[in-house]
């Protein structure tokens, strides 16, 4: 009988809610019956007549413009599933992703001109965006991929009389150029270089078959012989965890499959001083795992470490935590190449030359800049009058602590709580037995707690 009364009672609860929904219905549509908006009329087969700017041959027709009440119409476009590739020189930026705490983001001002021409509508979710990498604050990218829904001049495919929400992967002539349109409002900074029309189970993630990253160094007086065998030692897969900043809150498994690491001459040179580059070719990567293996490696060029410290580091029973040291520098990283099965980028002529003579005046204007400095190198160059002596402190040589005898990063330790109220009583019971010690083998330990909540109940 409870269970009754108790349905009945839900029963009512819903009736009433029903009725709510019903007087605000009622309510709204009053509103828009005396709303400014013009109207949009629309032919028989769904296409915009009026206030968009396609026919239903796909044709341009007018300005796309907002209705009176700042509702857009956009979602009556056409659209199409494409991936686009992104070029960007990283100093200005706090990392590709827009979740950075700060502005601006490479991804921020992606949307903005995104927004800005017209071509997105709605949120990341309903325009199934994703993307290939997520570079960190500095890093640049001359090969990143995206992947959404944009604005399309064709219609959808047709099938049993209904749009199957897919444009034919083939079907990319008379389409917009999404290269030329985007790069005319976009920073100086970020270039689109491509675009490719794409299946829907597409994901720029999880579809890349590798990755390229390069890192661009000078010679100076590195021993490039032994990086170069340190180096071969990072090939195959391993567990990366030692060469990392640990996520653990987000990665569990820190095994990584490396294909090929290069150290090659550049075609630049300074001074007899000869630009190198490091070229690292993965199938993916931890949180500023090209970094730490570069830091150890120029530690290795230094004669500071030999290439069997790799070995260690990367034996998790020998060396089970990270000894502490600096990563390299983030400016010289770029990603090059995000690799995928079957996918050609598109890029009209116009476009393309617009994109190379944008990329010709920046790169004349950078050595404009480099050669003011070269400039102020030489007006340092004065003679020196030998009557006058300076003394000159020598600074002293820090010792150099091996890798292996550094302090350690932290070891994350996880505590599980479960929202089970019997379950929960009995783990807080066995903190409150323990609470005497915890703190200290915390900090005997150098281990960082993390409390992780789950749904799940122990049986």
């Amino acid at each position: 009988m409870d269970l009754v009364a108790s349905l009945q009672s839900e029963l009512e609860s819903l009736r009433s809610r029903i009725k709510e929904l019903e007087s605000e219905n009622v309510k709204l549509s009053a509103w828009l019956s005396h709303c400014s908006c013009q109207e949009t009329k629309e032919k028989s087969n769904g296409s915009l007549v009026k206030n968009g700017v396609l026919d239903g041959h796909g044709k341009k027709k007018n300005k796309l413009r907002d209705l009176g009440c700042g509702t857009m119409v956009m979602h009556q476009f056409p659209k199409r599933y494409v991936a686009l590739k992104v070029m960007y020189f990283g100093p200005r930026f706090y990392g590709f992703a827009s979740e950075a705490q700060m502005d601006p983001t490479v991804e921020g001002e992606l949307f903005k001109a995104l927004e800005r021409t017209r071509l997105i509508f709605g949120d990341k979710r309903e325009l199934q965006y994703s993307r290939c990498g997520r570079t960190d604050k500095g890093v640049s990218s001359v090969g990143q991929v995206i992947s959404l829904f944009l604005r399309s001049r064709h219609r959808e495919s047709r099938g049993d009389n209904k749009y199957s929400g897919e444009i034919s992967v083939e079907e990319s002539c008379g389409e917009m150029d999404y290269v030329r349109v985007l790069n005319q409002v976009l920073p100086n900074d970020i270039r689109i270089m491509g675009w490719s029309p794409i299946p829907v189970g597409f994901s720029a993630r999880f579809s890349c078959l590798s990755r390229v990253y390069k890192y661009f160094f000078w010679h100076g007086n590195l021993n490039i012989t032994a990086m170069e065998t340190a180096a071969e030692k990072f090939l195959g897969e391993h567990d990366f965890r030692n060469f990392c900043k640990m996520d653990a809150g987000n990665v569990h498994n820190y095994r990584r499959h490396i294909v090929s690491f290069e150290i090659l001459p550049f075609n630049e040179s300074y001074k007899a001083d000869q630009l190198m580059i490091m070229k690292i070719k993965g199938s993916a990567f931890l949180w500023h795992q090209i970094r730490c293996m570069v830091a150890v490696l120029f530690l290795i060029g230094q004669g500071l470490e030999t290439p069997n410290v790799i070995d260690a580091l990367l034996d998790i029973e020998r060396t089970p935590r990270k000894p502490q040291f600096l990563m390299a520098p983030e400016i010289p990283l770029v990603l090059q190449s995000c690799e995928f099965e079957g996918l050609k980028f598109i890029c009209s002529s116009d476009a393309k030359q617009a994109l190379n003579e944008h990329l010709e005046r920046e790169c004349r204007s950078y050595k404009l800049q480099a050669a003011i400095f070269h400039e102020a190198i030489i007006s340092t160059s004065v003679e020196i009058d030998d009557n006058i002596s300076s003394e000159r402190t020598k600074k002293k040589e820090a010792s150099y602590t091996p890798l292996l005898s550094r302090p350690t990063e932290r070891e994350f330790f996880f505590l599980w709580t479960f929202q089970s109220f019997d379950r929960t009583c009995l783990n807080l019971g066995i903190l409150t037995a323990i609470n005497i010690n915890i703190n200290m083998f915390l900090k005997m330990n150098n281990v960082e707690l993390i409390i992780c909540a789950s749904e799940q109940t122990l049986s």
